[in-house]
């Protein structure tokens, strides 16, 4: 039919917009947070857009479903203020007949979302896990911001570089403060490289500079000029933690019977149902009602994403802690819900139905 072209059509655009701009502001927070991190010398730089990707990957599942929701929301509500809508109703069709089109779009969205949220995200964020203890066993060189001064591990050793080259390889105007006892050594060199042995030790070469040798508050201070001086840098033993549950494959938490996995796995399926139970609560969220103004939808749609959202979080959290059988788990939320989408289409088919009659006894009467 006319209506269901013209419907899926808008709504893929509408979700295509809403899921950029999700991205976009995803994108935005999550980089200036880790700009802010490598700023400290706590991220290195070449580890900003791989972190960023594992963080927009798990939360995809999420942004698809908010979009999927906006998207029914505001076509639907578009319709209903340009009353596209009154003229779909005065040809005959009811509010049912908008369902079957919208969980015809959805479906593939729960899909992607379901496919996502069991398998893609886990991984993603075991990724992050590994690559952060990867980041952590790293040694001092290779944190190096340029124009930061960066602390070693132990807090005996301060490292500056003013720039690198375009490879990256060599560091130029390069300052090094060691601590041994009561004594310091200050080390300045035009620049500096990286070096390793065979056996696979690291070592930082510095050519053409001085290093200043003694003991702070007295006059006892060596000078020595150098062509080349190497300075051994070790990298940092990190113990390998176990995985945490999010990070845990969905079959491995299918065959245990853990509160905390049970609770991950019911969370991981409650992100396909959710956003198909949103899907339908916006059909009859975007009417709208001239009495309560123009943006009245809008924050009861908002106040029920969040309490549908919220109740989810802690009912994961009270199966979690054993508080629920893991038999009911997260299913009465999505009941709640499913019936309040049920009972607001109902009510919404039924003042569409009284309207004709309406209609109907004031013509009687003029």
């Amino acid at each position: 039919m006319l209506f269901k072209r013209s419907l899926i059509k808008e709504l893929i655009a509408t979700a295509s917009s809403a899921l950029l701009v999700l991205v976009g502001v995803v994108v935005a927070q999550r980089a200036g947070y880790l700009i802010q991190l490598a700023a400290k010398g706590i991220l290195p730089n070449d580890a900003i857009s791989t972190v960023l990707g594992f963080n927009l990957i798990r939360f995809l599942p999420m942004l698809l479903s908010l979009s999927l929701f906006l998207a029914v929301l505001l076509t639907l509500t578009r319709w209903y203020r340009d009353s596209e809508m009154v003229i779909w109703f005065s040809s005959g069709l009811s509010i049912k007949q908008w369902v079957r089109p919208i969980l015809a779009f959805s479906l593939p969205f729960v899909f992607i979302i379901a496919l996502l949220s069991l398998f893609v995200t886990p991984w993603a964020i075991n990724k992050v896990e590994q690559y952060r203890s990867q980041l952590k066993s790293r040694d001092e060189l290779s944190t190096i911001s340029p124009g930061v001064f960066k602390e070693s591990t132990h807090a005996d050793r301060v490292f500056f570089a003013e720039s690198f080259d375009d490879l990256g390889k060599v560091v130029k105007n390069v300052f090094v403060q060691t601590k041994q006892d009561d004594k310091v050594s200050l080390i300045v060199a035009t620049q500096g490289h990286r070096f390793i042995e065979k056996n696979g030790d690291n070592y930082l070469i510095m050519q053409n500079g001085r290093r200043y040798y003694g003991k702070p508050g007295s006059a006892e201070f060596s000078t020595t000029e150098f062509e080349q001086y190497a300075i051994r840098v070790d990298a940092e033993l990190v113990q390998v933690a176990e995985p945490t549950v999010p990070s845990l494959p969905s079959l491995t938490l299918i065959n245990t019977h853990k509160p905390a996995h049970t609770a991950e796995l019911q969370w991981r399926l409650a992100m396909p149902i959710s956003a198909l139970i949103l899907a339908l609560l916006a059909i009859p969220l975007s009417a709208i009602d001239p009495r309560a103004g123009r943006s009245a939808n809008f924050a009861l749609a908002l106040i029920v994403y969040i309490l549908y959202n919220n109740m989810l979080s802690i009912q994961q959290a009270w199966v979690s802690q054993g508080k629920i059988d893991a038999l009911v788990g997260l299913w009465p939320v999505h009941g709640l819900f499913l019936s309040l989408a049920i009972y607001m289409l109902y009510r919404r088919n039924q003042q569409l139905a009284i309207l004709p009659s309406l209609k109907f006894g004031k013509a009687m009467t003029h």
